[in-house]
């Protein structure tokens, strides 16, 4: 199996089926996730995400020192799902759902069940801006994002999500 992954990283596979009409579908099924523009739960979020721990921070439950989560309700930074589960308990138990992710800087909601695009939706961008800087030292690259002033006005919410 081991050599399997190997062979298959390096050669990538572009992966195709047929959708109703028999036309190609090029990479459905890879994985890809696409992450929502939109959220109802960004009133939980923390009011002070300017000043956060940093990504080397360990998890507060039992000292995990990678695969870790910030709360963006409450700032507490706990481990993943597949280390021992502390920001999943977290979120079932309190109730906070955003968090954000130190190994890759995605943000998950646990509500929505859903990764959130922290470089569409405006008040995630200045948290997503701080860990970038926490973690690599410089500012993120942010790709340019058009919205009309309606969305703007709706924090960036798009009426195609609703």
């Amino acid at each position: 199996m081991a050599n399997q992954a190997g062979a298959s990283s390096s050669t990538p596979l572009e992966l195709i089926f047929e959708d109703d009409e028999n036309d190609l579908i090029y990479g459905a099924g890879s994985g890809w996730v696409e992450a929502r523009t939109s959220c109802d739960h960004l009133a939980s979020l923390s009011s002070d995400l300017a000043q956060i721990p940093t990504p080397d921070t360990p998890c507060n439950r039992c000292q995990h020192p990678t695969e870790n989560w910030l709360c963006l309700s409450c700032k507490d930074v706990l481990c993943s799902r597949f280390v021992n589960k502390h920001m999943l308990q977290h979120s079932q138990k309190i109730n906070h759902c955003l968090a954000l992710s130190y190994s890759d800087l995605s943000v998950w909601c646990f509500a929505c069940d859903s990764y959130l695009d922290a470089q569409v939706i405006m008040q995630l961008r200045p948290v997503y801006e701080t860990a970038y800087i926490l973690k690599f030292g410089e500012a993120p690259p942010f790709r340019s994002v058009e919205c009309s002033k309606g969305d703007q006005a709706e924090g960036g919410a798009s009426s195609a999500d609703s």
